[in-house]
């Protein structure tokens, strides 16, 4: 059984996902709308990634006999900029999130709720993946510069990436 301490911060960290999934989603119809196919993909990818760990922390709060309360998802931004504004905002995202699994994983050792320090360590790990794939595409982005055919060439490389 979950703690109400954790099951409610779990509940914030699912509305947080949600949120990413949402906010990806948001730079993926920016992308589309910019004339980046590639980058756009990336991001939907993205988007249904953080949806899917949403709904991993759903499974587990249910697991654990407790309750999950959805709450409202804010608006996220409609205009993002160039794609090293995109990727840099991405990187930022991610260490906000990677901030708040900490976070949970601290309040999970202070209540010895160790069924949740297990889950939340595949969550520590995807971050450590989440922030490398975010910050080696602003380190290309930083070397192409405003070379056209260099982030075309990004572009089709991020059209790449697929569902996991």
């Amino acid at each position: 059984m979950l703690s109400k301490k954790i099951q409610d911060a779990i509940n914030e960290q699912i509305n947080r996902e949600l949120y990413s999934g949402y906010l990806y989603l948001a730079m993926s119809a920016y992308c589309e709308a910019e004339n980046f196919p590639g980058i756009a993909n990336w991001m939907k990818v993205q988007a249904e990634e953080e949806q899917e760990h949403a709904e991993r922390f759903y499974d587990f709060v249910n697991d654990r006999g407790g309750r999950v309360y959805l709450k409202a998802i804010d608006e996220p931004p409609t205009d993002f900029g160039t794609p090293l504004d995109i990727f840099q905002a991405s990187l930022e995202h991610e260490q906000f999130i990677t901030s708040s699994i900490n976070e949970l994983y601290a309040l999970a050792l202070a209540e010895n709720d160790y069924a949740t320090q297990i889950m939340l360590q595949w969550f520590i790990s995807e971050q450590i993946e989440e922030e490398k794939n975010a910050s080696d595409i602003v380190a290309l982005l930083e070397k192409v510069g405003n070379n056209v055919n260099g982030l075309l060439m990004v572009d089709r490389q991020l059209a790449q990436r697929e569902e996991d």
